[in-house]
């Protein structure tokens, strides 16, 4: 079955300034890399931190891997410039901070095209304040170039003055609009951040949380979250089962000219099949991913 989705279960962040992360992100099993040039980078790294990640977008030496290049705001020093070099470094996408409005998306893209960045260069927001989160349908809709939100949960969390919960309790209302506007417009959406490298058990709970509100992956802060990631956010062998036989019974209904299916007792809809359609894709392509 040929994929029709492409895998973004692992999304690490490496930071620009660090050569040698971005040496070691070429034998990570991560779905996709950001090269960071504006959290984890010093002020004074940031120049030689846009040298570093352009040169590494533009080596091709990351297989399949997708590579997004995360600027600095607009009106930073560094931002316009970031902006124009990540036009031209080869990289899939752009990852803009803390978006809150359709204009804001549009001048990132203005700046990509006057800086000849190929069509295919996509943008990918950060969904990490406030106004942000109200404006989060605004933004979804505003331009074809937008196809996926992140979510910037460590500064959400700080701006509205919550606390870190194991149960993240005060994230929801935001994870949720983030998740139907992003729905809504046919966009990808990342669950933020798990900031404790140490918390393996508490790590896989929050991941399990991401997959249950409907989240197709999670960005990670070090290469250990890498694996658990994956395996959270893959389809599980049992749920492939389920899928293979849905489709099968689904197929064979309809050449049998018969309107109603049932798998292992359960009524089949159209819906169902949709759902294990996609589940099949997406092990497809993690296959092929994994190949590479």
């Amino acid at each position: 079955m040929p994929s029709t989705v492409r895998p973004r279960r692992s999304v690490l962040y490496m930071p620009g300034a660090n050569t040698r992360a971005l040496e070691k992100a070429r034998t990570l099993p991560a779905d996709a890399l950001i090269f960071d040039l504006e959290d984890a980078v010093a002020p004074d790294a940031k120049e030689a931190a846009r040298g570093n990640v352009v040169a590494a977008a533009k080596s091709g030496t990351y297989g399949r891997r997708e590579i997004a290049i995360r600027c600095n705001g607009l009106a930073t020093p560094w931002g316009k410039a970031d902006v124009a070099a990540i036009a031209r470094s080869g990289a899939d996408a752009i990852l803009v901070p803390k978006v809150e409005s359709a204009a804001d998306v549009a001048s990132i893209v203005s700046l990509l095209d006057a800086s000849g960045a190929p069509q295919t260069m996509a943008v990918w927001a950060m969904m990490e304040t406030p106004l942000g989160i109200l404006r989060a349908e605004e933004v979804a809709g505003s331009h074809k170039r937008l196809q996926l939100f992140v979510m910037g949960t460590n500064d959400l969390v700080k701006d509205m003055g919550a606390r870190h919960t194991s149960m993240r309790l005060p994230l929801v209302t935001a994870l949720g609009l983030g998740m139907l506007a992003a729905r809504a417009h046919g966009l990808t959406i990342l669950d933020g951040v798990y900031n404790d490298i140490r918390d393996a058990e508490g790590f896989r709970e929050v991941c399990r949380q991401g997959l249950e509100m409907g989240f197709d992956g999670k960005t990670l802060i070090h290469p250990s979250q890498v694996e658990p990631c994956n395996e959270i956010f893959a389809p599980s062998t049992a749920e492939l089962e389920m899928a293979g036989k849905i489709v099968a019974a689904f197929k064979a209904a309809q050449a049998e000219g018969r309107g109603v299916v049932t798998v292992d007792g359960r009524m089949i809809e159209n819906l169902h099949v949709e759902q294990a359609e996609r589940a099949l894709a997406l092990a497809a392509a993690i296959e092929e991913l994994q190949a590479a």
